[in-house]
């Protein structure tokens, strides 16, 4: 956990004039951005801690997390802030240390999402609470970005991304589909009672479902606690919305060989991931460590470049704006409603979960990160028509 704030320390640091050089360098760095430390905007961060830029010069993006979890610095716009940062590249000029150098190292020669590791995930991040989730997402429980064409609320917008997914798999009664990495069971119910299939939705997380289950007992849907790679019956149509970003590039081809494996010839496979705009072997730090951990955005070429030569490409969609949107509607209702929830959670939980979505949000308005929806094809003849 990053250090505690010390209040002895930021006293006597809020009124002291002298800059050390680490300070002097990284004011210097946040211009670029026109950023000002202790400044007037929305977008200015006040620092309370004259420990904060050691800590951020030396781990980069790891060591901003870690100071705003610890209270050493406050920005009333975090978004915003994290926006002018990577529109700026700041992210090139700090954090090049030799523990970042090791983790890039770790990421391209060891499998760092393996079975084993998979369930680390599930632990720190699906399994702390589905009232958390429950108080910050839609009523649907749909926990990836929502499409606001034409939506004006967060429910609005995921009823219309479930729909969305749908069409473009151009689902009909009796068909059987498989949802790999289902969440709290929302796509899969809406596929079952929207458009007459049969789904089997898996899961490595037991919060998810046992409410999976629970919520949607009524309908053609079977959930099962089961990791993808065990996978092994056709279907007619197969979706992924929110999991490839936890395969990591070590197991992209497995991942798609096992849908290849899965999909009947003639079939669609829908994948909804989040897209990284350079190909990489490992996430960002801090987002590593403390939110998903041993996560990995993909970049399309390496999403495509894994489904050769058995899938064939049929559509992309590029909507990631709209993640910006979704992740502030999750932020607000959040902070609304922490006041139900905070008997579960601690302070530095709440600053660690409010910089998580708020960073998120910022990256993709800076469109340093993508949401993208892939169509693939196996084994089909006719032209292949996609609804937007």
């Amino acid at each position: 956990m990053p250090d505690e704030p010390s209040s002895a320390i930021n006293t006597a640091y809020s009124g002291t004039t002298r800059k050390t050089s680490s300070e002097r360098l990284f004011g210097d760095l946040l211009s670029f951005a026109g950023v000002t430390i202790n400044g007037d905007n929305e977008y200015d961060i006040k620092v309370h801690n004259p420990k904060f830029y050691n800590r951020v010069i030396g781990k980069g993006n790891l060591g901003l997390g870690e100071t705003y979890m610890a209270g050493w610095w406050d920005c009333e716009r975090i978004d915003v802030f994290i926006e002018r940062v990577l529109n700026a590249k700041l992210q090139d000029q700090v954090g090049k240390s030799k523990w970042l150098s090791l983790r890039l190292l770790m990421a391209k020669f060891i499998n760092l999402q393996s079975s084993a590791r998979a369930f680390q995930t599930r632990q720190q991040h699906y399994d702390i609470g589905n009232n958390l989730f429950r108080n910050m997402l839609d009523p649907s429980l749909t926990y990836s970005c929502g499409y606001w064409n034409n939506a004006a609320n967060l429910a609005q917008a995921q009823y219309e991304k479930l729909d969305l997914i749908c069409q473009k798999l151009k689902l009909a009664p009796g068909m059987k589909v498989l949802d790999i990495g289902c969440g709290w069971g929302g796509l899969s119910a809406f596929a079952a009672r929207h458009y007459g299939v049969s789904v089997v939705g898996i899961t490595i997380s037991e919060e998810q479902l046992a409410h999976a289950q629970a919520t949607y007992n009524d309908l053609d849907v079977e959930f099962r606690f089961m990791d993808y790679r065990d996978m092994n019956e056709s279907f007619d149509r197969i979706m992924s919305v929110g999991m490839l970003e936890h395969v990591g590039h070590k197991n992209l081809k497995a991942y798609m060989n096992m849908i290849d494996r899965c999909l009947v010839n003639g079939g669609l496979a829908l994948i909804h991931s989040i897209i990284d705009t350079d190909s990489g072997y490992c996430g960002d730090p801090w987002i590593n460590k403390y939110i998903f951990v041993n996560g990995f955005l993909p970049s399309a070429s390496q999403v495509t470049k894994a489904a050769e030569p058995k899938l064939v490409l049929e559509d992309v969609h590029n909507f990631g704006p709209d993640y910006d949107k979704t992740l502030i509607a999750w932020h607000d209702n959040f902070v609304e409603n922490y006041p139900k929830i905070k008997e579960n959670y601690d302070e530095t939980f709440y600053r660690m979960w409010r910089y998580y979505l708020l960073c998120s949000a910022g990256s993709f308005r800076a469109r340093h990160i993508q949401l993208m929806q892939f169509v693939f094809s196996k084994g089909r003849r006719q032209v292949y028509w996609s609804p937007r």
